[in-house]
């Protein structure tokens, strides 16, 4: 490797951990945080301004970033508004100014959004082959490990202080971001037109058969992938979890191992079966959330967190991965936001919404109970550490437990319900003897 090579793959890499720093640092324990912090009425619309971003985000990427202006210095002015934002969102907070907050949340996506495409696309720019990503995305998953670990051991999984930290990171991200190795918009001379903008040029791929079985199987599968994201943190407090976001920094870790494993996997198992694994790993997941629940079975409910690098890597990053091999390199950008837009917007959103439908009516005692018979502790670095592992319940009514246990695993099995059903269409559906070439015209 030169070191021009080198050294393109040190600031890729820095750009990857610091882009999903800034979004662990957050999301992972927002719903637990908004609801210590007497904002419950608002995690819907808090969780539900992610995927409006990622739907609303990407009009403007056909126009800005294959177009007219770099992708790296896009990707620097959109981080540091959204800093801006990030970090406003405390002092409201505090004041109980929900509408504000839920504000501010959706301008800091608006801007956070449309750098999850942005960031593949200059990676992908800049690498000589495709098999390299999953070594430089590992290096996101590293940074939204960091940011739980810091999160747990300093004991801010429901501090308002968790959006300092990501507001702090998007910024440094931000300044970051001007000096990435230059990305020019591929489409760059070519007319403006309404195609552009709203990704019609993307969206000629859905006329391929196995393509759009792809993006309609995969937005589908969004909308039980939210369950996750918006409910785990508090689910693992009622469950006993002494701080979520340190143990669910477990799953990151099995995901680095699987994402630096992802050339073996794809050369050996091929674009479907990866897809159709990372479908069944949700599957499992909420399986033994559902069934862990009523006896607080922690053997079941670690695996279950484990298992975040199959249900990740093989689903999201082999989309990635399938999606730019697929795309003409003139729309690399908006075939990667289209995909953004399916998954995290429409998706995302409509998970969300049915996540927040479907409360666990004894989980508000049951937290107030756990809160007031746990004791308040001063712990040291090392003892924050620990209690990645630390589960247990204090002395609460036995039937109010039995009764949220009970409601958690009627809530886990729809989810679970809904990932399987898909998993089983896209087998059936889904057929590309070219998904592990390259079609495109590069």
């Amino acid at each position: 490797m030169s070191k021009s090579t080198s050294f393109i793959t040190c600031r890729l890499s820095v750009m990857m951990f610091l882009q999903f720093f800034l979004w662990g640092a957050w999301f992972v324990t927002l719903g637990a945080c908004l609801d210590a912090n007497g904002l419950a009425s608002i995690i819907g619309a808090s969780y539900g301004a992610a995927p409006i971003a990622a739907i609303l985000a990407p009009l403007f990427l056909g126009l800005i970033a294959d177009r007219l202006f770099p992708s790296e210095k896009v990707m620097g002015v959109l981080l540091l508004i959204g800093g801006a934002a990030m970090l406003a969102v405390p002092g409201f907070a505090a004041k109980g100014d929900a509408g504000m907050v839920k504000n501010l949340f959706l301008v800091h996506l608006l801007c956070y959004m449309p750098t999850l495409g942005l960031g593949n696309s200059i990676a992908f720019a800049n690498i000589s082959d495709q098999s390299k990503f999953p070594a430089l995305r590992v290096w996101g998953t590293i940074g939204w490990i960091a940011a739980g670990l810091i999160v747990g051991f300093l004991g801010w999984s429901t501090s308002l202080k968790i959006f300092t930290l990501g507001g702090i990171a998007s910024l440094a991200l931000g300044v970051f971001s001007f000096f990435l190795p230059h990305t020019p918009p591929p489409a760059k001379g070519q007319p403006i037109n309404l195609a552009s903008i709203f990704m019609l040029d993307a969206f000629k791929l859905l006329t391929k058969p196995a393509f759009a079985v792809f993006i309609l199987c995969s937005t589908l599968v969004c909308i039980p992938l939210a369950y996750y994201y918006s409910t785990t943190s508090i689910f693992l407090s009622d469950m006993g979890f002494r701080q979520p976001a340190s143990s669910m920094s477990i799953g990151q870790m099995s995901e680095i191992i699987f994402m630096l494993l992802i050339p073996f996997f794809f050369r050996k198992l091929g674009v479907k079966l990866m897809i159709l694994i990372g479908m069944l790993a949700w599957v499992l997941r909420y399986v033994l959330f559902a069934y862990g629940a009523p006896d607080q079975t922690v053997w079941m409910l670690f695996i279950a967190i484990a298992l975040h690098g199959i249900c990740y890597d093989f689903f999201f990053v082999t989309g990635f991965i399938y999606a730019d091999k697929k795309a003409p390199a003139s729309v690399r950008n908006q075939v990667q936001s289209m995909l953004v837009f399916f998954t995290q917007g429409v998706g995302m959103y409509i998970g969300y919404q049915v996540a927040a439908s479907k409360s666990v009516a004894d989980h508000a005692p049951l937290a107030a109970a756990i809160k007031a018979a746990s004791p308040a502790q001063e712990l040291s670095f090392g003892q924050q550490l620990g209690q990645m592992f630390s589960v247990g319940l204090p002395e609460v009514d036995a039937r109010l437990l039995e009764s949220a246990s009970a409601q958690w695993k009627t809530f886990w099995l729809l989810p679970a319900g809904m990932a399987a059903v898909i998993a089983v269409i896209f087998f059936a559906a889904f057929w590309d003897k070219s998904a592990d070439g390259n079609d495109a015209k590069h």
